[in-house]
């Protein structure tokens, strides 16, 4: 298991994002259009993971798509939302949380239409939960693409410049009100240990009105950047 993404919620448009970012010397691109859940993306990729900041686009669609990303979108707000691990195989990850007592939503098929019209596709496992000012849990996501043929179709695209293979995640902080409690709970979730082989999950007390990821850090980062209600060290 591995680190795959942080999901962000923005108000803005992906195309405002990308803008903010390029204005403070960091690559980001326009992903793409999720058609069946009224959402759009921008994404910032690093070496072996990436930043997905998702928006707001047709609010009917999203209302009624019954998913538990948009769900947690309408509920949220702007700001970090939760966090997503890959996975090689997510027939076996479900077996493992469902024997050891999780309720989970079942296998979901996702997929998103890139500016190039390439249809991307992947497979999630999303823990059953009710939204609220609690932590919600992580998700897992297999891809339907290796590792290395998807960051060469990135590479093909634009998506990825040379000095993102550089950037490499260190750790992600999350507030919470009961820090022992969810040092337990995740662990269980990520197979007993949260120093995974590309990112650290660190909790600390929380500062905001909400448990949420709080701070999303690089290795070696040294500016400081708040963007829609996320801090980032990069």
């Amino acid at each position: 298991m591995k680190f795959d993404h942080v999901i962000h919620f923005i108000e803005e448009t992906p195309e405002q994002a990308v803008e903010f970012w390029q204005q403070k010397n960091q690559h980001a691109v326009i992903g793409g259009r999720h058609e069946n859940w009224g959402t759009r993306n921008a994404l910032r990729y690093g070496k072996d993971s990436y930043i997905e900041w998702l928006s707001l686009e047709n609010r009917r669609i999203a209302e009624s798509a019954s998913h538990p990303l948009t769900k947690l979108l309408l509920h949220n707000g702007a700001g970090f939302g939760t966090v997503c691990f890959r996975v090689e195989s997510i027939e076996d990850l479900e077996e493992r949380l469902t024997a050891e007592g999780f309720q989970t939503s079942g296998i979901l098929d996702g997929s998103r239409r890139t500016t190039e019209g390439k249809l991307i596709e992947w497979k999630m496992l999303f823990i059953d939960e009710e939204f609220s000012d609690r932590l919600p849990n992580p998700f897992f996501i297999e891809w339907s693409e290796r590792d290395d043929e998807r960051y060469a179709g990135l590479r093909a695209v634009g998506a990825i410049a040379p000095a993102d293979e550089n950037r490499t995640l260190q750790r992600c902080i999350f507030g919470v009100d009961d820090e022992k409690a969810a040092v337990k709970k995740w662990k269980k979730l990520l197979g007993g240990n949260l120093q995974l082989a590309n990112c650290l999950i660190e909790f600390r007390k929380r500062t905001g009105q909400k448990e949420r990821l709080e701070e999303v850090h690089y290795q070696n980062g040294k500016e400081q950047i708040v963007y829609e209600k996320g801090i980032y060290l990069v």
